[in-house]
């Protein structure tokens, strides 16, 4: 699988939860080294033992995991020729105590752990290295058993460390007035009384330290001079004893490093095995079965960063159909299906506990890549949409049987038209290979193409349109809505927007989508930031997208084309030609000297002169000059203020003022050209 989409789908932080549930640093190597598997005989078993270990858990019991407290520190000083110590060796007997104990464990369950109790036949808790260590280490001491030789020493160090006490006890009495203190001292590994400075040649001896102050002359008494010679000697003898003792365990462990070392992986094992286990019985996890037929049905799954908050989700891909085109308004969940069911199958096979219902199946995906979210690039500069169309390209040369691909919002980042195109192709192309597809969007038209398409499917996140709140819930076999009107609405957009948007909406729907009169005119907003500079309404968004097939290049013209075209476009929407010419203000005409769509802007007058207002120019045009495009019944609601249009935001301010009151001086002055 892709790093990119490993993390995209937040394994790696599943893997980091899953890491605070191991106690060794074995069982933490296993989990870093963690990735989904491809061959379902391997993922199987694998769910199997960490089922069994979490059966075990359920049940209450207390798994002796042995310790590897400083067992790495002495595998990595194997044959170096390195003397272990006291608490090298006796963290390797402690080591091989539990490996004994977690054996015994794994015998005692029998059935109800007879995957993961086959570890345990390999486990060796080596009893004659083990007792070796606790005969002659206890309590991290080297004890007198170890050998003769260092009991001789050892009883010859107390001797002569009696005669020593006994001497310079009987010196201290002696010397009791003139010393500082009545304590032994002991100054580099030799015992010594406190003198006061100004009697020190008193004493017959060595001065071997002064005290910070000068105060106190530490000497060692000549009476003792010789024990304490003689007490350096043995303690050295005692040092090359123990030295012996010490290298005779180290050859003993060492020869046995291949078994330990075992020890140390099945240990490990152990452990990555029970740190899933336990992750599972934190998250509810449960073992599911692998579908042979390559369809996945999930029932009640839940993603594991959500478990709280989360509706679950029921979901079914790969049988009836393999793409699934997921529609429905911002924040309702749609991305947070592809996580869902990504990171699921992700999880399935590396062989975790997932939290679903028991009934659920997956399929065992040869390859998991996904595209969510914004993706964008800032290092390389990408847009969305370019950084997008990067993975699609790895998408599209990838893909095939067995792949799963989830996609959100295809194309959205460019023309909403040639996005449509390419989406609906690129989605062919998947469809083609074979591919299991899940897929966001917002365009109508992958709605209707997924209802028609052979292998294709619909589904949708539910939206409560009263509350209008997400209700997170998908449902297949049904399209979704964005619901972008009433979210306004309640956002606190104006009522004659809200209207006017649903009028358009309506009439997309009567004319099966087709508004191909706004692609004619070019989107420039105007004084009331609703209309064009012909004046006629601008498209919503909803009403771009419904019509793919509109001309761009006729938007680059302006809307400049020739009768025909006019003609052309005018049969395609059904425009109603008028019975009588009659052209009444608002009415959308043709201009034919000009090869432009404009507004009447004031009636034919008696010399048959019509005034029309051509992206904000006003001009007066013979009636013959003009061809009936559509009537204003068509273009605006029915108590829609035609000023808005035909007069300039000032003098409608003004006008409104004057309707008022009387205002001296405040009078509407028209530019040249406005009539």
């Amino acid at each position: 699988m892709e790093k990119f989409t490993l993390h995209m789908l937040e394994y790696e932080s599943i893997k980091q939860d899953l890491m605070t549930f191991a106690v060794s640093y074995e069982g933490r190597a296993r989990i870093a080294k963690l990735a989904p598997m491809e061959e379902p005989r391997m993922i199987e078993r694998a769910i199997g033992e960490t089922a069994e270990a979490r059966e075990l858990i359920g049940k209450g019991s207390s798994i002796p995991l042995p310790s590897l407290d400083g067992i790495e520190l002495v595998m990595s000083l194997m044959g170096t020729g390195y003397l272990f110590t006291e608490q090298d060796l006796m963290a390797v007997q402690t080591f091989l105590q539990s490996c004994g104990q977690l054996k015994k464990y794994m015998e005692s369950k029998g059935d109800l752990a007879w995957q993961i109790g086959v570890y345990a036949g390999s486990l060796r808790d080596l009893p004659s290295v083990r007792q070796e260590i606790l005969r002659c280490i206890r309590h991290g001491v080297i004890t007198n058993e170890a050998s003769r030789e260092l009991e001789k020493v050892r009883r010859k160090l107390e001797m002569v460390k009696e005669k020593i006490s006994k001497r310079i006890q009987s010196v201290m009495s002696r010397y009791a007035s003139i010393l500082q203190e009545n304590i032994v001292s002991v100054r580099g590994g030799r015992y010594v009384i406190p003198v006061k400075k100004e009697f020190y040649r008193q004493v017959k001896g060595r001065m071997l330290d002064q005290s910070t102050s000068g105060q106190t002359v530490f000497m060692e008494p000549d009476e003792i001079s010789s024990l304490q010679g003689e007490l350096e000697a043995l303690q050295g003898e005692e040092s090359r004893e123990e030295s012996k003792i010490l290298g005779y365990l180290t050859d003993l462990v060492e020869k046995e490093s291949d078994e330990i070392a075992r020890n140390i992986e099945i240990t490990g094992t152990y452990d990555f095995i029970f740190a899933k286990a336990k992750y599972a019985a934190s998250i509810g996890g449960v073992p599911v079965q692998l579908s042979a037929r390559g369809d996945t049905v999930l029932r009640g799954a839940r993603h594991p960063k959500l478990l709280g908050s989360m509706v679950p989700l029921d979901l079914e891909i790969g049988s009836d159909y393999k793409t699934l085109i997921i529609t429905g308004p911002n924040t309702g969940g749609k991305t947070v299906v592809l996580k869902t069911f990504g990171l699921l199958a992700l999880m399935v096979q590396s062989g975790l506990l997932v939290p679903v219902s028991p009934d659920s199946r997956f399929a065992v995906y040869r390859g998991i890549m996904a595209v969510i979210g914004d993706g964008q690039n800032l290092e390389q500069s990408l847009s969305t949409f370019s950084a997008q169309i990067q993975t699609l390209v790895s998408m599209l040369r990838d893909a095939g049987p067995s792949t799963l691909l989830l996609i959100d919002e295809l194309a959205a980042g460019t023309d909403p038209g040639e996005g449509i195109a390419l989406s609906i192709a690129i989605l062919e192309e998947f469809s083609r290979k074979g591919a299991t597809v899940l897929v966001t969007t917002h365009f109508n038209e992958l709605k209707t193409f997924a209802s028609r398409a052979e292998g294709f499917q619909n589904a949708r996140m539910e939206f409560d349109a009263e509350t209008l709140r997400p209700l997170y819930r998908l449902t297949i076999g049904l399209a979704g809505q964005s619901y972008a009107i009433e979210i306004a609405k309640k956002l606190g957009i104006t009522s004659d927007i809200i209207a006017r948007s649903q009028h358009i909406v309506s009439r997309q729907i009567g004319e099966g989508g087709k508004v191909s009169l706004w692609d004619e005119i070019v989107p420039e907003r105007g004084d009331s930031g609703s209309v064009s500079q012909s004046g006629i309404p601008d498209r919503s968004e909803a009403g771009e997208r419904a019509d793919p097939r509109a001309s761009r290049d006729k938007i680059a013209r302006g809307g400049r084309h020739d009768r025909e075209e006019a003609k052309e476009d005018s049969e395609e929407i059904g425009a109603v030609k008028p019975a009588k010419t009659v052209f009444e203000v608002g009415d959308a005409v043709y201009v034919t000297a000009f090869g432009k769509i404009g507004i009447v802007s004031e009636p034919e007058d008696s010399r048959g002169m019509v005034g029309v207002m051509i992206q904000k120019q006003r001009v007066k045009m013979n009636r013959k000059r003009l061809k009936p495009y559509l009537k204003k019944e068509e273009l605006y609601p029915e108590d829609y203020d035609l000023d808005i249009v035909l007069d300039s935001k000032e003098n409608r301010k003004k006008r409104k003022l004057m309707g008022k009151r009387h205002v001296e001086g405040l009078e509407i002055i028209r530019r040249p050209g406005e009539h």
